[in-house]
């Protein structure tokens, strides 16, 4: 079939000959009048419909109507009047069994002068040969796309993960798994809205520029508008815009998209993510808790068919009920800190150096609280965990405890080790609600460039009456890394941000 070399692992001469090649070879089929970019092929029928009618089909044994296949050419055996070939569509592969007295031979020519790479379409009957393959009996070929560039290497992969990342279409082409690692991430989206849609939610659509950022601790970017001559930035949440929703009267709002926060890159964190935020009227976050549960193992359910998912070397357990326990105990099991005991940055900055954690001198008691839980705590909550009862100072829009006003009705989700969700009873009294805005203020005073700037036009829309409401956000890659058995959020982001 010509050349069979990687393509995107071709040092630089043998790659350019390989692409010479191929481009005598399209203008060669231009030269007979054959387009080697054609505009469609109708009637195609995807290789996963066609596996699944004749799988009763036995050895020897024939179907009696014809298909129409289409796809990319991955492998081919065999010359002169039979050969093999393997295509391969979104969703699976099939052989193609062409023959000369069946094909003809200006069909088998034209086979055997295609590349790996190739995109073709194949018509024929389906047979089972007699070593058990099914097989199209090809009796007609025609090209749809002639592939310029050599495939990678099908039996080596790409191995490099910046040519992965960087040029996703040769990992998509090249790996099967891949390819269905975004097909369960469509489905979980689905599912995700598909679950509130059934419950009465409405999906809207709030600012991504926004004029002030707000909704969590982070930095934003920011851009610039000409016309207008202003600052904007990148949402970092979209969690005001939507608390306006309720008071207007919506009641129960969600948002699918992206946020944009500008900050590092790890294995769970990509400056430009997917989060879906849900806010629902006269409901706390206990009834948050329950209708997480409940979605996620939805989400599962309908993406890969169970709640027990596959992660590293665990099997984790989606189905409700998680288990629940406050921050504080949990801090105190794994780390040996008694957060209350130590409610100043100095004291516990040094409970946590004793205890070998990191805990740096310009950050607040509330940054040191959330390091000793991703340091002590997260990496241990491998089974769905909900932690609730969070310190005030962390959580600038959740309603105080009735048994403790230093502690707040919030909770966050954890599985595989790593955060999921977020959720609060919102903040309703706008007199608290400016109070936190003056904590967080008199923080960025102190230097910490992530707090929540004052929003005096949310202040006014709080002013005008916010009903009891819970507020949930929860991070889609995330949770597509649980489902698809992940440890980097880059592979689960079909493009995502890399060092130049």
């Amino acid at each position: 079939m010509g050349d069979e070399t990687p393509g995107a692992e071709a040092p630089g001469a043998g790659l350019d000959r390989l692409i010479a090649e191929r481009r005598a070879k399209a203008e060669a089929f231009r030269s007979r009048g054959l387009d080697p970019f054609p505009r469609s092929f109708p009637g195609r029928t995807p290789v996963a419909e066609v596996r699944a009618a004749h799988e009763g089909l036995a050895p020897g044994e024939e179907g009696e109507t014809p298909v129409r296949v289409a796809g990319r050419i991955t492998a081919r055996r065999g010359q002169g009047r039979v050969a093999f070939v393997d295509l391969e569509d979104r969703d699976g592969r099939i052989q193609l069994w062409a023959a000369a007295d069946r094909l003809g031979p200006e069909g088998m020519e034209l086979l055997l002068s295609l590349d790996l790479g190739d995109l073709i379409g194949a018509e024929g009957p389906v047979t089972r040969t007699r070593r058990g393959e099914l097989s199209v009996a090809v009796t007609g070929v025609e090209l749809l796309a002639k592939s310029l560039r050599p495939p990678p290497d099908k039996h080596a992969g790409l191995r490099d993960p910046e040519v992965r990342f960087r040029q996703r279409y040769l990992d998509l082409m090249s790996d099967e798994d891949v390819r269905r690692a975004f097909v369960v991430r469509a489905r979980a989206i689905a599912a995700v809205r598909r679950y509130l849609d059934d419950r009465g939610f409405v999906e809207v659509e709030t600012p991504v520029l926004q004029p002030m950022y707000g909704g969590a601790s982070a930095r934003p970017f920011v851009t610039h508008h000409n016309t207008l001559d202003r600052d904007l930035y990148l949402r970092i949440a979209p969690e005001l815009y939507l608390k306006r929703c309720i008071v207007g009267g919506l009641e129960k709002v969600y948002e699918l998209g992206k946020d944009f926060r500008n900050e590092g890159v790890s294995f769970k964190h990509n400056p430009e993510f997917t989060m879906i935020e849900t806010y629902e009227a006269y409901v706390d976050y206990r009834h948050v808790m329950a209708m997480l549960e409940e979605m996620v193992a939805a989400a599962a359910t309908s993406a890969v068919g169970a709640t027990r998912v596959r992660w590293r070397d665990h099997d984790i357990e989606l189905a409700p009920p998680w288990r629940r326990i406050t921050l504080r105990e949990g801090l105190r099991d794994t780390s040996g800190i008694d957060i209350a005991a130590h409610p100043d940055a100095p004291s516990l900055r040094a409970a946590m150096r004793g205890a070998g954690y990191d805990a740096a001198d310009d950050e607040t008691w509330a940054k040191l609280v959330d390091g000793l839980l991703t340091q002590a705590l997260e990496p241990t909550l491998i089974q769905p965990t909900i932690v609730h009862e969070y310190p005030l100072a962390l959580s600038p829009f959740a309603k105080r405890t009735p048994h403790d006003p230093d502690l707040v009705e919030r909770f966050e989700a954890f599985a595989a080790g790593m955060e999921i969700a977020n959720a609060f009873s919102e903040l309703n009294d706008p007199d608290d609600q400016r109070e936190r805005f003056r904590m967080a203020q008199a923080d960025r005073e102190a230097g910490d460039d992530e707090a929540q700037p004052t929003d005096e036009d949310f202040l006014a829309a709080l002013e005008h009456g916010m009903p009891p409401t819970g507020g949930l956000g929860l991070g889609i890659d995330r949770l597509v890394m649980l489902l698809t058995d992940r440890a980097s959020i880059r592979e689960v982001i079909l493009f995502p941000a890399m060092r130049s």
